[in-house]
């Protein structure tokens, strides 16, 4: 595959990526509504999904940018998700909008902290390449 057409290939998907993630992101119901999908009860699932439509995006982004060493989306791919994931998590987390039991809570917890402190472990692997 020619390097260019990879490229504008790359920048087209990560067009779609970051469109559609930044709609579910910022405005869940108002794109759900846009494109006559099932109503959500609660905004968390839609947005989470935003947020990593969103991060995959930003790793396509990324990687077209970097097109000469084409060995994929990489460390930093997955760190532009994991951040953009666990923020959108720890978000619901501190606005409480759910009144959650304990237990969700601290599922939630969990996930948030192993997921930032794998992106914390793949910031340490790219800045010391």
């Amino acid at each position: 595959m020619r390097k260019s057409y990879r490229s504008q290939l790359l920048a087209v998907d990560a067009a779609i990526n970051l469109l559609l993630g930044g709609a579910l992101l910022l405005l869940p119901s108002t794109t759900i509504s846009f494109f006559g999908l099932p109503a959500a009860n609660s905004p968390f699932y839609v947005t989470v999904l935003g947020a990593v439509l969103f991060g995959i995006g930003i790793a396509l982004w990324l990687e077209r940018r970097n097109e000469e060493r084409g060995h994929g989306l990489g460390l930093t791919g997955a760190l532009a998700i994991n951040v953009l994931a666990a923020s959108t998590v720890l978000f619901w987390l501190v606005m409480d909008p759910f009144d959650l039991p304990t237990r969700g809570y601290i599922v939630l917890s969990i996930v948030v902290t192993a997921v930032f402190g794998t992106a914390f472990l793949e910031l340490l692997a790219i800045l010391r390449k």
